[in-house]
């Protein structure tokens, strides 16, 4: 009988109580609503995934730098590029490979290219701060 009263009090730490979101499927959600927002040009859904001063990057054709802000990403999302990805080709792999305190990394599988996604735990909600993204080759 103590034994399985441990289990359950070790069940309870560790199960998310009814009704409530574990911070690992807070992530997740975060990393889809950046994705799927993505695929449905649904500006509106990029933009909660992400804070506002969200810097995303990678390594321009010349060899420097190349940056977005959120605001051009989620302007970028409602032109609705996209959609030009046939939706039973859309890849959305999202993998949580480290989360610490307030401080999370997801490595993003889209279709043309994977996107690192640093976030933040902000209040309840997981924001997208960083974005560091390269092309596949394919």
């Amino acid at each position: 009988m103590k034994t399985l009263a441990v289990f359950l009090f070790a069940l309870a730490l560790v199960v998310p109580a009814h009704g409530q979101t574990s911070d690992e499927e807070k992530i997740r959600a975060t990393a889809l609503d950046y994705a799927e927002g993505w695929y449905t040009a649904d500006a509106a859904r990029m933009q909660r995934a992400l804070h506002p001063d969200l810097a995303k990057r990678t390594l321009g054709k010349d060899g420097t730098l190349a940056n977005m802000t959120a605001a051009q990403l989620v302007e970028a999302t409602g032109k609705g590029y996209g959609r030009n990805v046939p939706a039973d080709k859309q890849l959305k792999d999202v993998r949580i490979l480290d989360r610490f305190g307030h401080a999370a990394v997801v490595r993003l599988e889209m279709t043309g290219w994977i996107d690192y996604l640093e976030l933040m735990k902000l209040g309840d909600d997981w924001k997208i701060v960083n974005v560091l993204w390269e092309r596949k080759h394919v």
